[in-house]
């Protein structure tokens, strides 16, 4: 019985500890809805703040929708967002009342932004991004925590203690369900902390889908260690190891993980209308005059979202020619150069462009 009591407190106090993080007071006004919609944190409501912001938050929104949480550093991309406000179907500002880790409560303002699906779509598919389609499965997350007095398995009732896990798979577009933690389910700890797949999953088959993130959270040296399996209709996809000196960080690379492997399986590659199919495909373009003009256009096509690998075919005076890889083809890249004033498209048969 004094075993139990000191479990259940550690519940209890780990629940709180990460609870008070986690609380969050709603303001008057509504919170965003949907994938292509998204809330950042701004100092004042100026101009250049919001534009700032509107980067930040189609970040946020195609992070979400391709699963990968680099996305802001692939190839072209920095172009792409610089548009951001251009994408802005609309905005809103809202207060946030919050409580600190400490107790201490905080203030701030949010800014909250809903972008035009269809202009994200292609954005997209012109940087070739693959998108990881909806519905989005919602796996069972079983994990397990000793923080010294045993492991115990993280249920609905403690919902608070796994909220940095949580919370990092809704940043990642997905959501992760906890057990009920019925008895019967608290005597799975042990299938969990010698990473015995098969007992999990068989624990787990009165959920849907079948989909298990199994963890378990516990002391070391250096602070904590988390060991993580993802498995898939009894597939083991991933398994990873994480060490942080705090618990919440650690916890939350579950959520990572368990992405990371949902999106290299199921994201395909993104689509809009009018876009072409992917290829090398060869360019030619006039008015290149000199060695500088030169170099201006190599630049820019490096620089360019829509183009891959550059390989020069021929140059003659005035002109030179182009095997451009094309992710989107030749309608992705003539859409792409018309919202720059850099390159004009000429009549013809074959893609030719003069630059300006």
């Amino acid at each position: 019985m004094l075993r139990a009591i000191r479990v259940f407190l550690a519940v209890a106090l780990l629940s709180m500890a990460f609870g008070a993080a986690a609380q969050r007071v709603e303001g008057d006004r509504a919170k965003a809805q949907g994938p292509y919609a998204a809330e950042v944190r701004v100092n004042g409501q100026g101009e250049p703040e919001r534009n700032n912001a509107f980067v930040r938050a189609l970040v946020q929104v195609l992070a979400r929708l391709s699963g990968d949480n680099a996305v802001a550093s692939r190839p072209g991309m920095r172009q792409e967002l610089a548009r951001a406000r251009e994408m802005v179907d609309g905005y809103d500002y809202r207060q946030d009342e919050g409580v600190s880790s400490r107790g201490a409560p905080t203030f701030g303002t949010v800014l909250v932004v809903r972008f035009d699906q269809e202009q994200v779509d292609e954005l997209a598919a012109i940087v070739g991004l693959p998108i990881w389609p909806l519905p989005r499965p919602k796996p069972v997350l079983w994990m397990a925590i000793d923080d010294g007095s045993g492991p115990r398995l993280v249920g609905l009732p403690q919902t608070n203690a796994a909220r940095p896990v949580l919370d990092r798979a809704k940043d990642r577009g997905y959501a992760l369900g906890l057990p009920a933690g019925t008895a019967a389910e608290q005597a799975v700890v042990g299938a969990i902390w010698r990473g015995d797949t098969a007992a999990v999953a068989r624990a787990s088959t009165r959920y849907s889908p079948p989909m298990q993130l199994v963890g378990k959270l516990y002391r070391v040296k250096e602070g904590w260690q988390a060991d993580w399996i993802f498995v898939d209709g009894g597939k083991v996809l991933s398994r990873w190891t994480e060490k942080h000196a705090d618990a919440r960080r650690v916890m939350a690379t579950g959520a990572d993980g368990a992405a990371n492997a949902l999106v290299r399986r199921y994201a395909k590659p993104g689509s809009a209308k009018g876009l072409g199919p992917a290829g090398t495909y060869r360019v030619t373009f006039n008015g290149i005059a000199s060695a500088e003009a030169y170099i201006r256009l190599a630049g820019y096509l490096e620089k360019l979202s829509a183009v891959g690998r550059i390989t020069p075919v021929r140059a003659v005076p005035g002109s030179v020619t182009f095997d451009l890889e094309l992710p989107t083809g030749l309608p992705g890249f003539k859409r792409a150069v018309a919202r720059d004033d850099v390159l004009v498209a000429e009549e013809g048969d074959e893609p030719v462009y003069r630059m300006r």
